[in-house]
């Protein structure tokens, strides 16, 4: 029985990891659809995020079973609650994806980004793409130095949509408010999408040492 119960508890991990691998093909496809106005991959996005969400109820069913029938305590109980949050925050992420893939929906078949933010768009989805490989890496090994190291990528995309905002709020914006709002939410997807990233991470943090991450770095 407490083999069995040690496997579900493996199992939890190898799930978060396929949320990671579906989030990430999920974003990708998000902002080529955004950036070329591919309808298809579009809806590709948003029908595939069923996918995500049933593996993040799954999860969710798997924790409170566990927690009913074998009344974990200590490091158990911890990997149980930190999946739970980590679930969430996956799915959520997979929702972001979505909301990218419907904001290039809605500009079909005119991009949703102008040739002066393109390249700007482009990098935040690569910092998306690999903050999100880069959480799934640190589900999968554990590892805390690389969880802390996600901050520096979230600081990365702030500034990027912070230079979204300059050029909006530039004289030389010439592509009037509709543009300006679709790019303003892109650009806060993008953000959320990345805080969501480094919550996943801390929890894996607080999993192995048992510290938040902020405890750790204030110890460093």
């Amino acid at each position: 029985m407490r083999d069995a119960y040690h496997e579900e508890l493996d199992s939890l991990s190898d799930r978060l990891v396929e949320m990671t691998r579906l989030v990430r093909s999920a974003m990708a496809r998000a902002v080529t659809a955004l950036l070329d106005a591919d309808l298809r991959l579009s809806e590709e996005v948003i029908s595939g995020d069923e996918h995500v969400n049933k593996i993040d109820a799954d999860i969710e069913e798997t924790v409170f079973d566990l927690m009913a029938r074998q009344q974990p305590v200590a490091g158990d109980l911890r990997t149980l609650i930190t999946a739970l949050r980590m679930s969430g925050d996956l799915e959520r992420m997979g929702d972001l994806a979505v909301h990218i893939a419907k904001t290039a929906r809605r500009r079909h078949p005119e991009s949703a980004v102008p040739p002066e933010l393109q390249a700007t768009v482009l990098e935040m989805g690569q910092i998306a793409e690999r903050m999100i490989a880069k959480t799934g890496s640190v589900i999968a090994s554990q590892d805390v130095e690389m969880g802390l190291e996600l901050d520096a990528d979230d600081d990365q995309m702030d500034r990027l949509h912070r230079r979204l905002f300059d050029v909006m709020l530039s004289p030389k914006w010439k592509h009037g408010v509709e543009p300006a709002v679709d790019i303003s939410l892109a650009g806060r997807y993008f953000e959320r999408f990345a805080d969501h990233a480094v919550h996943v991470a801390e929890n894996v943090v607080y999993l192995v040492t048992g510290q938040r991450a902020e405890e750790i770095g204030e110890l460093a």
